[in-house]
């Protein structure tokens, strides 16, 4: 078996997903420029800040939780974080094209410019954290933090939350993966706002 696919190696192509045909190249990236412009139309605005996610499999599901809860915008740096890659397009089963991502040059400044401009709440999740996502008003104009695979969220990232706020464990591991801990939030949220 692998003497035939090491023969038919040129040939052998990526399974098509029916949910991205024909939409490949990412269609809603967006420049930071246009984050003034997404969130004016929205009355209260739900923004999604994920601080340094890499792996694109993880981002293709936040995007589709995002997508499913109603978020207004993901926000990301540019530095040390995946972009929409193919494979981000393809776990976000057509989320990727509905849902606005902005990658930004300077994370710190784009959140004081949601909390100055917006009037966004940023919540944070964090180890560090004394509340917990239980404890949290979501109804606002709210944007919730989520840091990376491993470290978490940075230094400056987690000093410009407004609130951090951790999820209750009741087993052995420390923490949740990064598009699990998303949706756990994000669902709390929208349970609040009643969406």
């Amino acid at each position: 078996m692998r003497k035939r696919a090491k023969e038919r190696k040129g040939d052998v192509e990526a399974r098509d997903n029916k949910h991205v045909r024909g939409k490949g190249g990412g269609g809603l990236v967006k420049g930071e420029d246009s984050l003034d412009d997404i969130l004016s139309t929205s009355k209260i605005p739900f923004v999604l800040v994920l601080d340094c996610v890499q792996d694109p499999h993880n981002l293709g599901a936040i995007l589709r939780t995002a997508d499913g809860a109603g978020v207004d915008v993901v926000i990301a740096p540019k530095d040390k974080s995946v972009g929409l890659t193919e494979t981000a397009q393809r776990v976000a089963v057509g989320a990727a094209e509905s849902v606005p991502f902005v990658r930004v040059t300077n994370l710190a400044r784009t959140m004081k410019k949601l909390q100055q401009d917006h009037g966004v709440w940023l919540i944070g999740t964090s180890d560090k954290a004394t509340q917990t996502l239980y404890d949290m008003d979501f109804k606002g104009p709210v944007g919730i933090v989520m840091g990376a695979e491993g470290p978490g969220l940075r230094r400056l990232t987690e000093e410009n939350c407004d609130l951090l706020i951790g999820i209750p464990m009741a087993g052995k591991v420390d923490c949740l993966n990064v598009s699990v801990a998303t949706g756990v939030c994000l669902f709390e949220a929208v349970r609040q706002r009643g969406l």
